[in-house]
């Protein structure tokens, strides 16, 4: 789509009204409020001062410097106070830029954490709809986007407004038909400002969602797993002209956001170099008619500069605020999303955790009106291991996710210990339950960091006595750099069979009472398999385990099987009993674990 197409159908929705999200943009200060005032107090100080030489000036010409009754020693005087006002002014000009900078950075990482902390409180849910890239987009070039506004606008509207009334005032006192004619004309330039700065807002929206989009695919096909499937599959040469058609959309709209009132802002430039033209001309003639003196139409022009400035300051805040806003309407509609899973008022900590588990009744779709799960009922008691078997989207991974609140049930409830577990703290909840997925995520950090994840106080040594029950101690020691071995993005420079193994030492680290079980030794050979399935026997001693299973070994450990059949419990039992039954899991049973047997069949 281009830039054109995009804004037209920008335009064609109703834009948002300005002020709400400006006054919200301006609360964000309100935390900060002490030294806010003491940096407009700084402002309006340096713009008091910087009324000082233009006065002095008028002092000069129309008396120390009188033709005939000059005075040598008031002009010392005057221009020696002029040197040290400047020069206080000078420095009162560095101190409000360090307050500027320390305000704006402050608010910066006010946002910044606000924005992270709620989006890492947002479901899984949330996270499978939304891409990674244009999340990580917001967080880093929306915010990114906003800082000069958040840094300089505060103390560069209060200062030009200062500046411009102040000034003014001193123009009428001076002469008020004088001051009149020369700012007769800045009320033209108002309505063309404001049409810029809304044809801008339009085009950072539209600049940012493009970069959104590009920043989605770089995170997609320079990951290491989206690197190995570009190229596996040679899409190389596509993913660049994709890429590079986003990199041109971008580069068009930047340019012609860059351009955009490039004739009014030049048209202000020739204004403000003219303007001391027609002072001199006006205020010429004045002073030969008698009717004012000269100092006085020296120091109009002086301070006509000082008051086109800041005016011109003030129209092109006007440019910048409302391009602006299109970032802080993005950032504020992730801050506005409704966390679906939160802890509820009155929320108790789980103490004491047995791990007895039960499913009351449970519904839960991933759509509205389409149900995944129906209906679900079962219980496991504490310290029992219980086996999901059924086929492939039967529900089993959905059913075991609902258990640690990484969705919530539409319809019944989840308890752990009698306590439903809506009305338990998230953070003791997640203390209670471990997981090891089938496909472990390690970090791009050491081994030693990727099992201290589970306890940030974990010792060396209990972190080495984890990683010895998990069978994987000897493998790390024999690395060149042991425990502080980086592993690479998600864990690449290790072998699946290795990665799970970390995985099991880092859940036997934090020692769970409930632990929810997605195997992955189909893919690995004999010995790792044998291994993997050593330390999960140690993992799984003692606790209340739900596995979803994927082997035989996991089937036949279980002291209870529970088959699911597109989203609902079609039988629960134990192995032998299921097997006499004939049911669904019989079927099951011959279809995908009997298999294994063969090969000890055909052993013996």
């Amino acid at each position: 789509m281009s830039e054109h197409d995009w804004i037209r159908r920008r335009r064609a929705r109703p834009q948002r009204p300005a002020w709400p999200t400006l006054r919200r943009a301006l609360a964000l200060h309100r935390p900060h409020l002490a030294l806010v005032i003491v940096l407009l107090l700084t402002i309006v100080a340096t713009a008091l001062l910087g009324l000082a030489p233009p006065l002095l000036l008028q002092r000069i010409i129309d008396d120390a410097l009188k033709p005939g009754n000059g005075n040598g020693f008031e002009l010392n005087v005057l221009i020696a106070l002029m040197a040290v006002l400047v020069g206080i002014s000078a420095l009162g000009g560095v101190l409000q830029s360090y307050l500027s900078n320390t305000v704006g950075q402050a608010v910066m990482y006010d946002l910044r954490s606000a924005l992270y902390r709620h989006l890492s409180g947002m479901s899984l849910r949330w996270f499978t709809a939304n891409r990674t890239g244009e999340v990580l987009s917001r967080v880093s070039n929306d915010v990114g986007g906003v800082q000069s506004v958040v840094s300089d606008t505060l103390s560069g509207v209060v200062g030009n407004v200062i500046t411009v009334v102040s000034t003014f005032a001193v123009m009428l006192a001076l002469d008020w038909r004088l001051a009149l004619f020369s700012v007769g004309f800045l009320p033209l330039f108002i309505i063309p400002a404001r049409r810029v700065g809304n044809i801008q807002r339009d085009l950072v929206s539209a600049s940012q969602e493009e970069l959104a989009t590009l920043n989605s695919q770089m995170q997609e096909t320079l990951s290491v797993s989206g690197a190995l499937l570009v190229k596996t599959f040679g899409r190389q040469a596509s993913e660049m002209d994709r890429f590079d058609a986003s990199a041109r959309r971008i580069r068009q709209l930047n340019i012609r956001r860059a351009m955009v009132g490039r004739w009014f802002m030049i048209t202000m430039g020739l204004f403000g170099s003219l303007a001391p033209v027609v002072v001199y001309w006006y205020g010429g003639h004045r002073v030969i008619g008698g009717e004012t003196s000269l100092g006085t139409v020296v120091t109009f022009a002086a301070l006509l500069q000082r008051l086109f400035g800041p005016t011109t300051g003030l129209l092109n805040v006007n440019v910048t605020v409302l391009s602006s806003l299109a970032l802080f309407e993005r950032l504020f509609d992730y801050l506005d999303l409704e966390q679906e899973i939160a802890d509820r008022p009155g929320a108790v900590d789980l103490r004491g955790v047995r791990g007895d588990l039960r499913f009351d009744n449970v519904t839960f779709g991933y759509l509205p009106g389409t149900p995944t799960l129906h209906g679900l009922s079962f219980e496991v008691p504490a310290g029992k291991f219980a086996a999901f078997v059924g086929h492939s989207g039967a529900g089993k991974t959905t059913a075991a996710y609902l258990v640690p609140r990484l969705y919530d049930a539409d319809e019944g409830r989840v308890t752990i210990d009698g306590h439903d577990i809506r009305d338990i703290t998230q953070a003791s909840l997640s203390g209670a339950i471990g997981m090891v997925n089938q496909e472990p995520f390690l970090f791009h950090s050491t081994i030693r960091e990727n099992l201290r994840y589970a306890r940030e106080d974990a010792t060396d040594d209990e972190i080495e006595r984890a990683a010895r029950a998990a069978n994987i101690h000897d493998f790390i020691a024999a690395l060149p750099h042991g425990y502080e071995t980086v592993v690479g993005e998600r864990g690449y420079r290790l072998s699946g069979g290795e990665k799970q193994r970390v995985a099991i030492a880092r859940a036997l680290l934090k020692d769970p009472a409930i632990l929810i079980l997605d195997e992955a030794t189909s893919s690995v050979d004999s010995a790792t398999e044998r291994a993997i399935q050593d330390a999960l026997e140690r993992l799984t001693r003692g606790r209340t385990v739900l596995a979803i299973a994927h082997r035989l070994s996991t089937v036949l450990a279980a002291d209870i099987i529970l088959v699911l059949d597109h989203g609902r419990l079609v039988e629960q039992g134990t192995h032998a009993e299921l097997l006499a039954r004939g049911g669904i899991y019989a079927s099951l049973y011959t279809q995908q674990f009997a298999p294994e047997l063969e090969p000890l069949r055909a052993q013996a």
